[in-house]
């Protein structure tokens, strides 16, 4: 049955406000090239969405063109402002932006474990509020919030656990209430994994896993372009997997003894310790001590994969030779680690490709993603591609802003459905 007019007109709409979002200000003779509709069906689109404020004449197109097929259209950007928070367990940072995703005003705040709740949700809701009122942004449209534990499937909010404190699960509701926005409630995980799918290491994949590797251990599951989050939203909760190498098995209440064991930033600074590395007196920016010995280690091997580590610490000069070879041996212990989780993984959901993200895995690069992969190879007889995360423990924020600029383009752009 084909579409009624009103719905042919809000596809092509659409159609016509995702062009523009992604390729960036373009002319009527460039949306119906790459449209595909009439001209005249351009104009009618392009008259609509300038009548409704969606879209502006930004600038021309050549010194000497003139008239309406020389003008670039582009978004209105400040239609809408957005928020996005990476809570973590220490602190949060929120970022404001425009409804393209640029980045207007970005802070940060500590919250320390022995702030009341009551008191630590004032702290956070105030950033925000302040956050905003720097960007310019008289009201925030819709915010997007990433944070570790699980979210209930049912109701999108973050489910109680004994391991987070109190204030991450009355966050969403003090936001709602004091900025009148939609809020909507991630797991970290998750959103690591849409910016690297959307904007990071993953664009080429419709079916992956993200391993993430920061303060704590987590992974991501994406099949089929869509991301899984289980019958009660524990898809990835891999720092509770049993394995080999732990001193006992985890528990319903704590994690200690499963893979989190072996690869959380604790345990990896152990392991560093014990091949005499230790992290630099002042560490990389926020990230985890164990990110930044990882990073010393890398290079001090000049970023060469395994089958090249012996050869360079035999061949170091003497006065280098027992730093390299420490950090071999430390890089070598770390990708067994971390081959039993992907591994595991991968028996499970074939997913092909593997990305290790987090502070630590950007950090270990694509020097500690080969060796993991050397490993697999010998591990698994599925055929799995591994990848160092690009973004790093950035990807949080800016998979909380994909998901509250989804949103608020689901509002403000024309629906797919009949226009009365």
């Amino acid at each position: 049955m084909p579409a009624s007019p009103s719905t042919a007109r809000a596809i092509n709409d659409r159609l016509a406000l995702r062009l523009l979002q992604q390729q960036g200000p373009l002319t009527a003779g460039q949306l119906k090239q790459l449209t595909g509709l009439s001209r005249p069906t351009v104009a009618d689109l392009v008259e609509r969405l300038q009548s409704a404020g969606l879209i502006t004449v930004v600038g021309e197109t050549g010194a000497e063109r003139r008239g309406p097929n020389a003008r670039l259209y582009g978004i209105v950007a400040d239609r809408a402002h957005l928020a996005a928070l990476d809570v973590r367990t220490d602190g949060l940072t929120v970022v404001v932006a425009d409804l393209l995703g640029t980045v207007l005003a970005e802070a940060s705040v500590p919250i320390g474990g022995d702030t009341g709740t009551g008191p630590a949700v004032e702290q956070a809701v105030a950033l925000v509020e302040r956050t905003a009122k720097e960007a310019g942004a008289e009201r925030l449209h819709s915010v997007g919030v990433g944070a570790p534990g699980l979210i209930d499937p049912a109701t999108g909010e973050l489910r109680d656990s004994s391991g987070l404190p109190a204030w991450h699960r009355r966050l969403a509701g003090a936001l709602q209430e004091r900025l009148a926005a939609r809020v909507l409630v991630e797991n970290e995980t998750n959103l690591a994994a849409l910016a690297e799918q959307r904007d990071g290491v993953a664009v080429d994949r419709d079916t992956f896993v993200l391993l993430w590797l920061g303060h704590g251990v987590g992974a991501a599951v994406v099949l089929d372009g869509a991301l899984r989050r289980g019958a009660s939203g524990g898809t990835g909760e891999i720092g509770f997997l049993p394995v080999p190498g732990t001193d006992g098995l985890p528990s319903a209440t704590g994690c200690e003894g499963g893979f989190h064991s072996l690869a959380g930033a604790a345990a990896i600074t152990e392991l560093a310790a014990r091949h005499g590395l230790v992290p630099p007196a002042e560490p990389h920016s926020h990230e985890p001590p164990a990110a930044t010995v990882v990073r010393a280690a890398v290079a001090a091997m000049g970023g060469t994969p395994t089958e090249g580590s012996e050869a360079l610490a035999v061949s170091a000069p003497d006065s280098g030779a027992t730093e390299v070879r420490a950090a071999a041996a430390f890089l070598n212990a770390l990708a067994d680690r971390l081959a039993i989780g992907v591994a595991s993984v991968t028996a499970v959901l074939d997913p092909g490709c593997v990305v290790l993200g987090g502070e630590i895995g950007q950090a270990g690069g694509a020097a500690l993603a080969s060796l993991v992969q050397d490993r697999l190879t010998t591990m698994s007889p599925l055929h799995t591609e591994v990848r160092a995360g690009a973004l790093g423990g950035g990807a949080v924020l800016r998979g909380a802003l994909f998901t509250a600029r989804d949103a608020a383009q689901d509002e403000l752009f024309p629906l797919l459905a009949p226009q009365a």
